[in-house]
């Protein structure tokens, strides 16, 4: 059965100020040219974990961003893609951060049975939300703005395209940290959210624990007293975490992966499961850290080990983001339209930089659903005022 997609609901007309209306003109004619360069990244694969791709991919937009008048480098990494960074001198102060990433969630070879395409007004393929559309939106913003201010931008801009976003940011974090603490302000371009585009202004921490368990193998017929199942333990402790999940603190624990055994007539010496966890404040984490590492086994014979903890901190809305969104909501008024804010469960590369202090708006990407999905897409209709909404952010922020 075809999935039906969802048509974006029409928000409230705005008021629209003249420059606001030429400048979202501008990027309206130039929607075609944005929608195909979302065609030419998407059909790049770039899974984080094939270094290849994901090198490939960042060579061809370090050369679209030197086009436009950028300076790219590239912090060479062993075992992901090599993170890109892209600098744009112009004007006074601070550099504005950009922050994004080039890899997907997609293995190699998905595009056979995922093609990117576009039909009913949106474009669909592995990694058009998340976030291939949000990279295309900075290359063109910025374009725009050279065009606008002769050849130059207003003001200093850094861009970081990173390679391991999805699997964790553990390669990319100390400079993304790095660029933030020297940045004014960070726009990231991750998808936005909903069907009306919603920016991000507070997204939960994230954590990854390992529970494993060992017992003691025996032959299930003949010696089946004499074994200690780490399967039977495992279940147990997987009842035990569930108890808790607090959905009215944001707290929530999920037991993705489970591994162990190894024959059906063998009392299994061995069980793993790895444990997604959610946290709405950092106070939390280390609650549920000590939680975790306090479980013991109901069965004595068996070994618990817990490993893991929250790699992404909580992203709060605090007053930097808080100023960050007004000022987005004015601009989007300008231009007709009502920008609306949402806190989300899922973590990005913005929740580094917002629990340093630094004022951090998410979300600022393209409009669509699917992310991570088979009906991944976005709404091309959308991409003109996203893109507009962001040269206007880097112009004010």
């Amino acid at each position: 059965m075809k999935k039906v997609l969802k048509k974006p609901q029409a928000s409230k007309p705005q008021p629209v100020s003249s420059e606001a209306s030429n400048r979202l003109l501008y990027f309206t004619e130039r929607k075609d040219a944005i929608t195909e360069t979302i065609r030419q990244l998407v059909e790049i694969e770039s899974p984080s974990d094939n270094k290849a791709a994901v090198d490939q991919l960042g060579a061809l937009l370090a050369g679209r961003f030197e086009k436009v008048g950028g300076h790219a480098k590239f912090h060479r990494v062993a075992n992901f893609g090599d993170h890109l960074q892209v600098d744009f001198a112009g004007g006074k102060g601070k550099p504005v951060l950009l922050l994004g990433h080039i890899d997907t969630v997609y293995p190699m070879g998905t595009l056979a049975t995922m093609p990117c395409q576009i039909a009913d007004g949106r474009l669909s393929g592995p990694g058009a939300l998340d976030m291939k559309s949000g990279i295309a939106l900075i290359l063109h913003a910025l374009e725009g703005l050279r065009s606008w201010h002769n050849d130059s931008v207003p003001r200093p801009v850094t861009i970081l395209l990173v390679s391991d976003e999805e699997v964790g940011s553990d390669s990319s974090r100390r400079i993304t940290e790095s660029l933030a603490r020297k940045s004014a302000s960070v726009l990231v371009l991750e998808p936005s959210y909903g069907a009306k585009g919603a920016v991000k202004t507070a997204r939960k921490g994230v954590g990854e624990y390992t529970i494993k368990v060992t017992g003691k193998a025996a032959h299930s017929g003949l010696d089946f007293d004499k074994g200690e199942s780490a399967i039977i333990e495992l279940a147990k402790q997987i009842t035990a975490i569930s108890k808790l999940v607090d959905l009215k603190r944001g707290l929530t624990l999920n037991v993705g992966i489970v591994s162990g055994g190894t024959r059906s007539n063998v009392i299994p010496a061995e069980a793993t499961a790895v444990l997604d966890v959610r946290v709405a404040k950092m106070k939390d984490a280390a609650v549920i850290d000590r939680q975790l590492r306090a479980l013991k086994p109901f069965n004595r014979k068996c070994k618990l080990e817990v490993a893991g903890g929250v790699n992404r901190p909580p992203m709060a809305r605090g007053p930097g983001t808080a100023g960050l969104y007004k000022t987005a909501s004015e601009i989007a008024k300008q231009m007709g339209w009502k920008l609306e804010e949402a806190s989300v469960g899922g973590g990005s590369d913005g929740n580094f930089t917002a629990s340093l202090g630094i004022p951090t708006l998410d979300g600022l990407g393209g409009v669509g659903e699917g992310a991570h999905a088979t009906h991944e897409s976005i709404v091309i209709a959308e991409l003109p005022r996203r893109a507009a909404l962001l040269a206007e952010l880097i112009e004010r922020v």
